[in-house]
């Protein structure tokens, strides 16, 4: 397994010429936006858990009663505090800001908190709150698409409990065409939500993937606790861990990109507006309608981008809330592609089949589905390679993780640009490939068959490097700033061509 070393004059040259302003949209809007004031202070500073080991930040926490929301429609926010105590909310806009990664955009209350009840297991194991708006809030006309968080903080009380923090977290889409669509993978962030005490679709007791489990969008989002510590999750699902880092590199370089959740691929008009659908990190939950969403806008000349592992796994049908809002809950129904033996010894039995995956990514999760590795280039011939000095067997360290697709599908043009083995458990192997292949409209599809691909782009702040089976990325990487940017730049041109 070779290993590239690139003097620091051919690591200048390799970032030097990404597409900045070539890629602004017509509009300015991301350029413009970033070169606002960015927010020194938007990390939580002070945070604390019901328990050691545990998933709650009780002391405060919310939610929102959307996922995705458009400007001029209402936004209620829902806050719990124990004990009642008086509490801020502050709104923070995510990009990049001149390396600042946040605007502050409103700074609302102090509001008198109440503590608002924990909510009983329904059928299916649901915990669905059912809590007394807190404040609401008209997303202003001149708010741009993005990812929002806000922070919440208790109103100090020096005499016995400190000024605690936790956030809760909401993207604002739009309706413009844009250059580049970047869907948050928000039903995987509620599949693996434990709030508040063990309660995601892993944790029924007949075993972890099991059909006839239920969550819901309406709970607060407890702390990250999947591969490694990070307290600095609480109430932002896993956006700060796997998308930050892309939405941070995008917005640097001035991408003309717009926000959706998942949920929003629902409607082709989502995604018909974009040139390029990114699906970033950890996205692994499709309702059968988002796979047709993009299947049909590929097929209409939409470039697809797969940053991402372990993506369009699990058939997720939505359910609508307790009060009838449509998309607001979600179950695991079926897998897609079908159970392999080896999964049939894992999973299910489970009441519905999606069709392959591969045929959409250009490969599929396979099992063992975990692990880690170095990215290997096998072509590096191949146009996407362009400016990054690689040969064949160079390697960028740690970059598969932790969760990956293999099996290729059989489809015409198909390249498999990088592939390796990843060790599940430290020992156990997986053949991973990273695959492309030409749309019918001058288009395609490419799958970097990793989560952790955004850990190359960059390093925000507040950001953590992630370790799991014994592999963690580097962090930024000049080659795959290239690669990403030789994509989108091939994706925009004005008579792109695979």
């Amino acid at each position: 397994m070779k290993r590239t070393a690139l003097s620091r004059r051919r690591l200048l040259q390799g970032t030097a010429g990404l597409p900045a302003a070539a890629c602004a949209g017509p509009a300015g809007v991301i350029r413009r936006e970033n070169a606002r004031p960015g927010a020194r202070d938007w990390q939580l500073t002070r945070l604390r858990l019901d328990k050691s080991g545990g998933f709650r930040c009780s002391r405060i926490e919310g939610y929102c009663s959307h996922q995705s929301i458009e400007p001029g429609e209402t936004l209620r926010i829902y806050v719990s505090t124990t004990p009642a105590r008086p509490y801020t909310l502050e709104i923070f806009r995510m990009g990049y800001y001149g390396g600042l990664g946040a605007r502050l955009l409103a700074t609302l209350g102090p509001f008198d908190g109440k503590t608002q009840p924990a909510p009983p297991v329904g059928p299916r194991r649901l915990r669905e709150c059912r809590w007394e708006t807190s404040a609401e809030l008209r997303i202003p006309g001149e708010w741009p698409s993005g990812v929002y968080l806000g922070r919440l903080t208790l109103v100090a009380d020096n005499r016995t409990e400190g000024a605690w923090q936790s956030y809760l977290i909401f993207v604002v889409r739009d309706r413009r065409r844009a250059d580049i669509l970047f869907q948050c993978s928000d039903n995987t962030w509620q599949a693996y939500n434990r709030w508040p005490d063990d309660y995601s679709l892993y944790t029924d007791p007949r075993g972890p993937l099991v059909a006839d489990v239920d969550v819901s969008f309406d709970r607060p989002y407890g702390k990250y606790a999947q591969i490694f510590e990070a307290p600095q999750s609480v109430g932002s699902g896993e956006f700060l861990l796997w998308e930050y880092p892309l939405c941070y590199w995008l917005e640097r370089q001035g991408y003309d990109v717009t926000y959706c959740a998942n949920r929003d691929l629902l409607d082709d008009a989502a995604i018909r507006r974009a040139r390029v659908f990114l699906s970033v990190g950890h996205d692994e939950y499709w309702d059968l309608r988002q796979y047709e969403t993009v299947r049909r806008a590929i097929e209409r000349g939409v470039t697809a981008l797969f940053l991402s592992g372990n993506s369009v796994c699990f058939v997720s049908p939505f359910g609508p809330a307790a009060d009838g809002r449509p998309a607001r809950t979600l179950t695991r129904a079926g897998r897609y592609g079908g159970l392999t033996e080896p999964e049939k010894k894992l999973m299910g039995p489970f009441p519905m089949e999606g069709p392959n995956e591969n045929l959409l990514i250009g490969a599929r999760t396979i099992t063992p589905f975990n692990g880690g590795g170095d990215w290997i280039v096998t072509q590096p011939e191949h146009w996407m390679f362009a400016g990054t000095g690689m040969k064949k067997g160079d390697c960028i360290p740690g970059l598969v993780g932790w969760e990956f697709h293999g099996d290729p599908a059989k489809i015409p043009g198909l390249e498999m640009v990088a592939e390796g083995i990843a060790l599940s458990g430290g020992d156990r192997p997986a053949h991973w490939t990273a695959t492309i292949y030409p749309g019918p409209q001058h288009n395609f599809v490419f799958n970097a068959s990793t989560i952790w691909w955004a850990q190359g782009l960059s390093s925000p702040p507040g950001h953590l490097l992630p370790w799991s089976h014994w592999v963690r990325p580097h962090g930024p990487d000049p080659r795959v700033e290239r690669i990403t940017a030789n994509l989108l730049a091939r994706a925009l041109a004005p008579s792109p061509g695979v």
